[in-house]
């Protein structure tokens, strides 16, 4: 059951992208399809083109997100800085003098 829609105002057009993509779940074109067809009109991109660099954005930014995600749930250390790691040793060597001998602590 499909219908043929004509003489689509821009206003509905990108009204209806927007509703489209919500419904689909395509953030990253439903965020940037206005810059994607702006640059494909002026360098002239065929409607293959213009889709395929849409959708290898969203392919893009899903394979950035999915990496976030698994990164974020396997809760790795947090990156420590070297001015932390500095005084984490200066730490270290203050209990070594304060013990009136130098020792070796592990960390």
């Amino acid at each position: 059951m499909t219908t043929k829609r004509r003489g689509m105002t821009e206003e509905a057009a990108d009204a209806a992208i927007d509703q489209a993509c919500r419904m689909l779940r395509m953030p990253t074109i439903r965020n940037s399809f206005t810059d994607y067809a702006d640059r494909a009109g002026r360098e002239q991109m065929s409607y293959r083109g213009f889709l395929a660099e849409l959708l290898l954005a969203e392919c893009d930014d899903r394979a950035r997100r999915r990496s976030d995600r698994r990164i974020k749930a396997a809760r790795f250390p947090r990156e420590k800085s070297l001015r932390a790691s500095a005084r984490a040793i200066r730490g270290v060597m203050h209990v070594g003098l304060r013990c009136g001998r130098p020792r070796t602590v592990s960390l």
